[in-house]
């Protein structure tokens, strides 16, 4: 973990005004070096997450009919499910060896016409709604996390807030199956760069996420339990 800076998110969040300005200069200097940082301390709670790997670890124990109910073409995959190898990272062919869930705003007439609503799982009842709980506890990070950013480039500490405030942020909850199978080319998910602003990663403490380096070496990353890693994506490069 020496390659990637762990953050306590509680000096931004409840710390004095020393405190505040020390977080934004070690993130600032952290997403300018590497573009990843560990924050502990952020909120997302223990008992949310064990109630959300509950549900979605049953959603994706579903037999392949059932879940594929929540395919739903007209939603290109923005929200619901994408079935196991229908994904791949950009100008890469191959597939992607996973299957993966997606939830938005859970207010989409609040942000607009184009933000498609929500699914709901029948078999499920209590799987969307806690996706979407966890889903504002997470963008509630997410803000925090853009507010310091915002105070490390001398802006307004709300800067950001008109501009993400409702805006079109998902919740991916990724299963990566048993390969049963030679996998050819694919990997679980191909290299790729991420479009958006920020991106929260839970779940980060298995072996499997690498990160390329400013010397051009991959260095794979292992968060300590409980811990976001928290990543500047495209917008903000």
């Amino acid at each position: 973990m020496a390659f990637i800076p762990t953050l306590d998110l509680a000096h931004w969040t409840k710390g004095t005004p020393e405190q505040r300005k020390q977080f934004a200069a070690d993130l600032g200097k952290a997403y300018t070096d590497i573009g990843f940082v560990t924050i502990t301390n952020h909120g997302f709670t223990d008992e949310m997450q064990a109630k959300l790997y509950s549900e979605v670890e049953t959603f994706f124990g579903q037999d392949t009919r059932t879940k594929r109910k929540y395919e739903i073409a007209s939603l290109a995959g923005q929200r619901g499910y994408t079935s196991f190898g229908r994904e791949h990272a950009k100008g890469i062919p191959a597939k992607d060896l996973k299957e993966f869930w997606q939830v938005g705003q859970p207010e989409p007439a609040y942000n607009g016409p184009e933000y498609h609503d929500n699914v709901h799982v029948d078999e499920r009842p209590d799987f969307a709604p806690t996706c979407v709980q966890a889903y504002q506890q997470l963008e509630g990070i997410g803000l925090d996390m853009l507010s310091a950013i915002a105070t490390y480039l001398e802006l307004d500490p709300d800067y950001f807030q008109p501009w993400v405030k409702g805006g079109n942020s998902i919740l991916r909850a990724i299963h990566y199956p048993p390969i049963t199978e030679d996998p050819g080319d694919s990997v679980r998910a191909g290299q790729h760069e991420d479009i958006n602003l920020i991106t929260l990663l839970m779940g980060a403490s298995a072996e499997g996420l690498e990160v390329l380096n400013k010397q051009g070496q991959w260095v794979g990353i292992t968060a300590i339990p409980g811990a976001l890693v928290v990543n500047v994506g495209d917008m903000l490069q």
